[in-house]
């Protein structure tokens, strides 16, 4: 609920200039940690530009980065509109990639056209099976969905910890990973997509899941703004009360909302697993559930604005490795910790410059609509 006198942004600026302002506030303070090592900022972001955007190789990372992205920014967003803040993303991602692995281990040998949407079904379901205990939780017992979706991350990293050491780890060996997947199980990339139409791509670890990821943000829009189902799981989400009087059941929202956001998280896995590691290996999801959060915040839990952010956290992600390598005084933690910036100050601190902007805007809006013998 916000404050009574509250001041509301114009929708543009709400959308568009406040995420901008969000960025730049970030890039600004990480400008200022670079000149403190004694590295030239405009130097530092000319590199990651040229790493992220500047080869083909830099484009594919890039686009892999923001495949993981896109699925776990459109699973906060999901839960977001039916009034939630799933933060168990990076588990039930985890749990996806269990049951993707599961699947391409013993049914890896199927033909692909059959394999892929078997393989999809298995990462949403045992995705959604994860984020079920804490909705179920929530619209039953009201244990807040924050908490349990917390506390799930802990329990499926301890479950896949056992599992990779204990029952899956390929037999002969001591690193806890499974076997490799059977070849007919794994993603075409986008070098074998973009060879069959006669272009040339160089290798990266980008795939078939981008086009999944995509398909994913167009269904979610349709999903939330064309569908009946979709109106009542926003009305659930703004006003639980309005909801019931309608007839509309937050408890099904929210259980129904979490389901669909545990879905798209659990097909992280098929860009990290069937994409790029082609086995089953620990903490593959590598945060991208948490940094989902922050997509989902500057995409304003729309499709098309968290297409855009995850465009700029997979840049962020493919150009601060190249920045690492080719300035001396800025290490991997220094890479890490700017990024970190952006994600706080456009996730956690969306809000920051929020007061002063509207205060701005009425103040010269006022101004404008003032009448001229004032």
């Amino acid at each position: 609920m916000k404050p009574r006198g509250a001041r509301e942004l114009p929708g543009w600026a709400d959308w568009a200039l406040l995420p901008a302002l969000n960025l730049v506030l970030a890039l600004l303070i990480a400008a200022a940690v670079v000149a403190l090592v004694g590295e030239s900022p405009l130097q530092a972001f000319r590199l990651m530009a040229r790493g992220a955007f500047g080869s083909q190789e830099g484009i594919g990372y890039t686009l892999f980065y923001t495949t993981d992205f896109l699925f776990t920014g459109l699973a906060v967003a999901v839960a977001f509109h039916a009034g939630h803040f799933n933060i168990g993303g990076e588990g039930q991602a985890y749990v996806g990639g269990l049951g993707i692995s599961l699947a391409a281990l013993h049914l890896g040998h199927w033909p692909f056209w059959i394999f892929l949407p078997t393989a999809i079904a298995a990462g949403a379901l045992f995705g959604a099976a994860w984020a079920a205990i804490p909705a179920w939780l929530q619209a039953r017992r009201g244990s807040h969905i924050v908490i349990t979706t917390i506390m799930m991350n802990f329990l499926a990293s301890a479950l896949m910890t056992y599992l990779l050491v204990n029952v899956l780890i390929a037999p002969g060996q001591q690193s806890p990973e499974s076997a490799p997947f059977p070849r007919g199980a794994l993603m075409p990339s986008a070098r074998a997509l973009l060879g069959d139409v006669g272009l040339h791509f160089t290798s990266t670890p980008l795939n078939l899941s981008f086009l999944i990821a995509l398909g994913a943000c167009a269904l979610v829009w349709l999903l939330l703004w064309r569908t009946k189902w979709g109106f009542a799981l926003r009305v659930a989400g703004a006003s639980p009360g309005a909801a019931a009087y309608a007839g509309i059941s937050p408890g099904a929202a929210t259980i129904w909302a979490m389901l669909i956001s545990g879905a798209l998280a659990g097909c992280v896995g098929l860009n990290e697993l069937l994409g790029s590691q082609h086995n089953l290996i620990l903490d593959f999801v590598g945060g991208a559930g948490f940094v989902g959060i922050a997509v989902a915040l500057m995409g304003r839990n729309h499709p098309l604005g968290i297409l855009a952010a995850a465009l700029l956290f997979g840049a962020l992600y493919q150009g601060g490795s190249e920045l690492s390598f080719d300035m001396p005084h800025v290490n991997r933690d220094l890479v890490v910790a700017i990024q970190g910036l952006v994600v706080l100050l456009c996730g956690a601190l969306e809000g920051l410059l929020r007061a002063p902007l509207a205060a701005l805007f009425a103040r010269f809006g006022n101004r404008d609509r003032a009448p001229a013998g004032d």
